[in-house]
């Protein structure tokens, strides 16, 4: 019997075993830097010439492993692998898929710290996050295996049921690269779908090695094809491949654009439209009220902000104060962010690590400069790439709601403030964006919380607290407007976005 979901406990580092059991499981990652990680298609170890070199943002010279990548030839012989895979796998008992992802999410809870010590590599921790994938995905399948009830008449038996769609290619991005890249395979696969995964080029080695749990609980060969290669070479060629029943997005608003246009045109020898999944980002706003809880108001703003370096969707990277209290809101956050460490994340005492990459690094170091010109720079605004791609977090103040600060996203630990009138004029600005997917409020006032639960139009809305920290199954995650399909991640309807609903009727 299945007990009841509950989302993974966080691991309390304040605890000295715990803090032993990961340096241990460190020091084992550490022996493990720079080995190959083949494709795997059909169950088939391949490795090829061209290679894509996971390297450890806070220190450039450290490998973390060479993935070898695939082109179009080997593309479609994943494709293939999986076309003639689905036919089986889309058979097999609810059940026995869910139990593979309960299996799964049990090896997971095993090797945890291993895992998040390719994480604090290649990113962040984020383990607990997709063992509650892999468990509220397969609660939720064996809720779906019968259906949902319709009404009968004299005569006849009516059914209503979902059946697989086909072959997805799931794209994931390189934040959160296990807990993403684990929730949209996983929900893929455990409603009778198989795959290709192109996971992201800045961290395909957590990708790849959680296809080896997959393989070590059961999965079938052909269900997960792992194979990342260049998004302009085999990207484009898989969404527009006639055979793609759907495709599976987490990144940037261009490239979602770019996937969610060519996916539209129809093929020749296509027999559907595709279904497109993509979650694109945010410009999220964190609120706050002239009667809000001040300290816990600078807390939301910076934490939001500056978590995991900025690089969330759903990173408060705007916000946006009463003029009543916008002066001493503004002196506490700043004086926050100025007790936040930067370093290595390896080191336990550190708060924010670098960002990913090279490329990452030039973008945010642009944006601050164009900040000079529209804000005043309280904090932070420098960095550091000549180890690893460290940028201190950075606080704009005094920021025009129509500034470039307060519009594009950044991804990055830059946050810009703008002061508003009234609450009219909080809402007026936290609704001028393009994206739509987080924001907060801080508030005492019972009026304003309802009137933003209709009118502060976002996909996650928090009260009292920061815009970050959606838990699986707690808090389903997934945005209006640019942000995406508001999927709903970790919710009751997203495993019905991998399936199609059949009606049977009979008569007697």
């Amino acid at each position: 019997m299945t007990v009841t979901y509950a989302h993974e406990p966080f691991t309390d580092f304040t605890e000295a075993k715990n803090k032993t059991a990961f340096g241990e499981s460190l020091a084992f990652v550490n022996t493990q830097l720079g080995k190959h990680y083949p494709l795997v298609i059909n169950g088939e170890k391949i490795e090829t010439d061209r290679k894509i070199i996971s390297i450890n943002p806070a220190n450039k010279e450290e490998i973390i492993g060479y993935a070898s990548t695939a082109d179009q030839e080997l593309a479609e012989k994943a494709m293939q692998a999986a076309l003639q895979a689905f036919d089986c796998w889309k058979k097999q008992r609810p059940e026995h898929r869910a139990n593979i992802l309960f299996k799964a999410a049990a090896i997971l809870r095993r090797r945890k710290h291993e895992f998040s010590g390719y994480l604090v590599k290649e990113a962040d921790a984020d383990t607990a996050e997709a063992i509650d994938f892999l468990e509220f995905y397969a609660r939720q399948m064996l809720k779906l295996k019968e259906g949902a009830p319709v009404k009968s008449r004299a005569g006849e038996f009516n059914q209503y049921h979902y059946e697989a769609l086909g072959v997805g290619i799931v794209i994931s991005p390189f934040n959160f690269p296990l807990a993403i890249m684990a929730g949209t395979a996983a929900a893929a696969i455990v409603t009778g779908n198989t795959i290709l995964l192109k996971p992201a080029d800045a961290a395909p080695i957590v990708a790849a090695k959680f296809v080896e749990v997959m393989e070590e609980a059961g999965l079938p060969n052909g269900v997960l094809n792992y194979i990342p290669g260049d998004g302009a070479e085999i990207g484009d060629f898989l969404v527009e491949h006639p055979k793609t029943r759907f495709v599976s997005f987490t990144g940037s608003r261009a490239v979602g654009c770019r996937i969610y246009e060519r996916a539209a045109k129809v093929q020749p020898g296509q027999k559907w439209l595709k279904r497109v999944i993509a979650e694109m980002g945010g410009k999220d706003t964190v609120l706050v009220d002239k009667d809000a809880d001040l300290d816990l108001a600078a807390s939301s703003i910076v934490y939001s902000a500056f978590g995991y370096s900025g690089q969330k969707c759903s990173a408060g990277s705007r916000a946006v104060i009463h003029q009543d209290v916008y002066d001493e809101v503004v002196e506490k956050a700043v004086a926050l962010t100025k007790t936040l460490t930067v370093g290595n994340p390896e080191d336990p005492d550190t708060y924010m690590g670098p960002v990913i990459h090279e490329a990452s690094y030039n973008k945010v170091m642009k944006y601050i400069e164009i900040g000079k010109s529209e804000g005043k720079l309280l904090a932070g605004g420098e960095g550091d790439d000549s180890k690893g791609y460290f940028i201190q977090p950075t606080i704009f103040a005094d920021v025009d709601e129509n500034a470039r600060l307060m519009q594009e996203e950044i991804f990055g630990p830059v946050v810009a403030i703008c002061k508003a009138r009234d609450f009219d004029h909080m809402l007026e600005i936290a609704n001028y964006t393009e994206y739509g997917l987080t924001g907060a409020l801080l508030t005492k006032n019972r009026a304003h919380i309802e009137r933003a639960r209709e009118d502060f139009h976002v996909g996650n809305l928090y009260f009292n607290r920061g815009c970050t920290g959606a838990i699986v199954g707690y808090q389903p995650f997934g945005g209006f407007n640019m942000s995406g399909t508001d999927s709903k991640a970790g919710g009751p309807d997203y495993l019905i976005l991998h399936m199609q609903a059949k009606t049977t009727s009979e008569a007697f």
